[in-house]
Formats: C-alpha cells, structure tokens, sequence
C-alpha cells in the first residue's frame, strides 16, 4: 500500500510524559478523523513532563497504531530503570517506576526500535549521519536494539552512555560503536565540518559558532529522504519536503505538534507546563 491509499500517517513530536497534551492531540477532529490512522511518535515518549506513566500507557494502549523511535530520555528511563544511572533533579520517571505495571511498560519500552523506514520517511529521535542511507541507519539502529532487548540489557546499558566518541566511523567496534551510534541516533545536533558531534550546543543554528546542523552536513546519503525527528525543540518546527522536526517544545509550554504525512497538515496543542529549557 502506497502513502497516498494508506490511512493517515501522524508523525508526532517529543512527548516528554505530556499525557493530557497528547490525548487532546489524538482527539483532536482532524486527527480523529480516521478512525484507521497510525501515529509515528519521534521519541522521548517520557520524563521532564508531568505524567509519563499516562503518557506510555497511552501510547502502548495504541497498540500497532502506534510506531515508536527511542530518544535520549527513554533510553535514560531504562537506565535509572536498571539501577546503573541516577535521576537528575529534573527527572519526572517517579510514578512510572513505582508503577504496578512498570516492569510490562519498561519492558514495551526496550524493545522499540531506534529507526524506523516505511512510505520513503525515515524517522529517528536526533538525526543521520551523513554517511549513512536508510537501510543502513536501520542497520546500526539494530544494533542497539539487540542489545536494549537481551536477556542482560540492565548490565550492558550503562556503557551507552558518554561522550566519546563523538563521531561514527565505520571501523568502530565494541561499546565505543555503540556509543557512536547511539549519540548520533538520539543526541545529535550541530557538529563540525568534519562531522564531529557538539553535545553542549543545545540553542538554535548559530552561524557564527562555526558548527553546522547535522541536515547541512555536505554529501548526505539522505539528502532527498524525507527525515522525521524531533530532540531539538530550540530549533522548532521545520515543515519542508525532506526535514520535518518535530519538537516543539510541549514540556517547556509551548506546542505538541503532529503532521500528516500524505498531506503536511499540520495539528498543534499547547501544552499548560511553563518550564525553560535546561
């Protein structure tokens, strides 16, 4: 089934446990409007936001409605989940943790996948390496799965986490790889003319910093695929025929956003929470 005859595809932006903004979104008329529709949700379902245990019990209740990418803050939940990494004072995981159906959600949450390509769109929660075409973003992404979803995952997920190597080469092996892949799938942002990642750029395209948005890196592989992703709510909303960026900054008050992808209509709820960036 091609884009044009399938039911409506909303991608929807970084949820952060938004949960009231994200049942206003799915009961919004024109998104309820197809009562067959899917919902590709960017990642960072959890965490900073008021209600992540609503929020993933929503989207989980969706069932194959729903189409997940991890982000940062998910991989972090299941962190903290496992015991390996602290909460930080902005963490907001409390009640899904403590939850009677934690261990069912956590265990939902493990097995997503960290790419996903269907209908020509690839979504991610951060962004692609230049280097890198659909299949093989899928590729490496499985390779992060494997290892989110074995049998030993709470011993093997603390090595994900930290800042080296800040850029993907393909002869990386071990948890160096990972961290790579992992970084450039869910952190990345603005990087240098050489395709090294900057993790404390977190503020809109600066053009004097000397870095570029990971999207203007040049001899993109998937300069003309339709990329979905979110992470990046200081850059906002991008509506344009290869980029659409999707985090718009629900859990710092602003807007939960969705957009159909037959069509590019775009479906906005603002979000009540008042906090700033950081």
């Amino acid at each position: 089934m091609s884009l044009a005859t399938s039911p409506a595809i909303w991608a929807i932006g970084d949820v952060q446990g938004c949960c009231r903004p994200l049942d206003s979104l799915l009961g919004h008329p024109d998104v309820a409007a197809d009562s067959q529709a899917t919902f590709w949700f960017a990642g960072d379902l959890v965490n900073r936001g008021p209600d992540s245990l609503g929020a993933l019990r929503l989207i989980r209740s969706l069932g194959e409605r729903a189409v997940c990418v991890l982000g940062n803050h998910d991989i972090h939940c299941l962190a903290v989940a496992a015991g390996v990494r602290k909460s930080s004072k902005q963490d907001t995981l409390q009640d899904l943790l403590a939850a009677p159906d934690a261990q069912e959600l956590l265990d939902w949450l493990r097995h997503q996948p960290l790419a996903h390509y269907e209908h020509g769109h690839l979504m991610v929660h951060a962004g692609v390496h230049p280097a890198w075409s659909p299949e093989q973003t899928l590729e490496y992404a499985q390779e992060l799965e494997t290892l989110l979803r074995a049998d030993d995952w709470q011993h093997t997920i603390i090595e994900l986490f930290g800042n080296k190597p800040d850029r993907w080469e393909a002869g990386l092996k071990g948890y160096d790889r990972l961290r790579a892949i992992v970084s450039t799938l869910t952190r990345m942002r603005m990087c240098d003319a050489a395709g090294h990642m900057d993790f404390k750029h977190k503020g809109a395209p600066d053009a004097e910093s000397g870095l570029l948005p990971w999207y203007e890196l040049p001899q993109r592989a998937c300069a003309q695929v339709p990329i979905i992703f979110g992470h990046w709510s200081t850059l906002g909303l991008l509506n344009t025929p290869t980029l659409i960026s999707l985090d718009t900054g629900c859990v710092w008050g602003r807007q939960l956003s969705a957009v159909r992808l037959q069509d590019r209509h775009l479906v906005q709820i603002h979000c009540p929470e008042s906090k700033k960036p950081g």
